[in-house]
């Protein structure tokens, strides 16, 4: 059983010992989210698991414009701001590999994923997944269409090694060796365009094989006492969503995973993809063995429903005047035809079809636009507009229901960027009930 000093170990142990635990990993930058996760978290007594992937966040910006020390200290300026201890926050790095850099050839998408890692652990991000699962330029793939494995846990070796000699240089009483997450069956970050299989299903044999082979290439690298900090595998549990379908946990189809990793004293299942998931099929999931579920778009996916929700209300208390309004929903659609590179390989169909996606899709490819100043000035307008006049209840009871209870209970206040927050907090509520 590990020993080691991480506020996830006792996690680990907990669901070891046959008692469910688990904890949610919030993956997103969007200030809002994380804003709501961290009150969240502080009004719960919890620890937050804050996660950014390699595609928001690398040595050279990712979509966000921020490294991972720029991340680490948006987030800690939140949490200062909202005065939520800094020393329960957990901050993760998500499918730290070479994935950014896949159309290029191993040797430079390596090089450039090590020093990704490297600048990660830099920042004192303390969870790291390992994500070399993808097949890069001068890859030969199986007849699956998928990497060999044997290469996916040699890669994912490499890249600890770089991780933990940076650790080790920077090390000190104050901060925690870090935790690893491996798997090379990996749902695709952020959902897919796909019609998901129950084959695609991680298999058993798979599941075993990827954990063998990942600890003899750590060995290989003499990273016996890194392996010992590997918490979690990601497995493709047969959870996904794509533009319009929720594929939901069916815990029939993958008891027989939960029976490997019963086998290994110090590894639970990471499930990725499990936005939009019932809360049901959360606590199961908790109960079955996953203990952490990752979150993103369903969040962003809240921000943008209760947005648009108050947009409704605008038109209606400033129909006579028309040109107060923030058109928030137009200017986010101008600004998405204007740049099309965040969703144009995810939205297919007719016209129409992607003009619904744009707005609607559970992949929530709108999240990519929320700093486009044009955007950020959409949404000043729209709250300035809203705290002018106080909004009536039955505007709120129309578009926003379930805020309109809690006004009605005194939970929350009649105030337009607390009701957004309370959508947010609402998905939250899901996640805690599991854990």
């Amino acid at each position: 059983m590990n020993n080691f000093k991480h506020p996830l170990n006792n996690i680990i142990k907990s669901q070891k010992n046959g008692v469910p635990k688990g904890i949610y990993s919030i993956c997103s930058a969007n200030e809002y989210v994380i804003e709501v996760a961290l009150k969240y978290a502080m009004q719960k007594k919890i620890h937050v698991l804050l996660e950014s992937t390699c595609n928001q966040v690398n040595q050279f910006g990712g979509y966000t414009g921020m490294k991972p020390l720029d991340f680490a200290n948006f987030v800690f300026s939140i949490a200062n701001r909202v005065k939520y201890p800094k020393n329960k926050i957990i901050l993760g790095g998500d499918h730290l590999g070479p994935n950014p850099w896949k159309k290029e050839t191993s040797q430079n998408a390596m090089g450039k994923a090590c020093s990704m890692v490297k600048e990660y652990a830099l920042a004192g991000f303390s969870k790291i997944h390992l994500d070399a699962s993808m097949s890069l330029a001068d890859d030969s793939e199986e007849k699956d269409g998928t990497l060999n494995s044997e290469i996916i846990a040699e890669r994912e070796a490499k890249l600890c090694f770089e991780a933990e000699k940076t650790y080790k240089n920077i090390f000190d009483s104050d901060k925690l060796l870090p935790v690893y997450v491996i798997g090379s069956e990996v749902p695709a970050p952020g959902g897919t365009k796909e019609t998901k299989q129950d084959s695609e299903i991680t298999s058993s044999f798979n599941l075993k094989r990827t954990i063998e082979l990942t600890k003899r290439s750590f060995y290989n690298l003499n990273l016996e006492s890194a392996w010992e900090r590997v918490i979690a595998v990601v497995v493709n549990l047969g959870i996904e969503f794509n533009n319009n379908k929720v594929f939901e946990y069916n815990k029939k189809n993958v008891q027989g995973l939960f029976r490997i990793i019963k086998q290994y004293p110090n590894l639970i299942i990471e499930a990725h993809s499990t936005d939009y998931q019932s809360r049901n099929a959360l606590k199961n999931m908790v109960k079955d063995g996953v203990a952490i579920l990752k979150v993103g778009p369903a969040l962003t996916s809240a921000f943008r429903e209760a947005l648009f929700a108050l947009c409704c209300i605008e038109k209606e208390l400033f129909f006579n005047n028309p040109e107060a309004q923030s058109n928030l929903i137009e200017v986010i659609e101008k600004a998405m035809l204007e740049y099309p590179k965040y969703w144009v390989d995810y939205y297919e169909g007719t016209d129409e079809e992607k003009r619904l996606a744009r707005k609607y899709s559970y992949l929530d490819r709108s999240r990519y636009y929320w700093n486009i100043p044009k955007i950020k000035k959409a949404v000043e307008i729209l709250f300035e507009n809203l705290k002018k006049k106080k909004i009536p209840l039955t505007l709120i009871s129309q578009f926003m229901p379930i805020q309109y209870q809690k006004i009605r209970d005194n939970v929350i206040k009649n105030d337009p960027e607390k009701l957004v927050r309370d959508n947010i907090a609402n998905v939250l509520d899901k996640y805690y009930s599991a854990i």
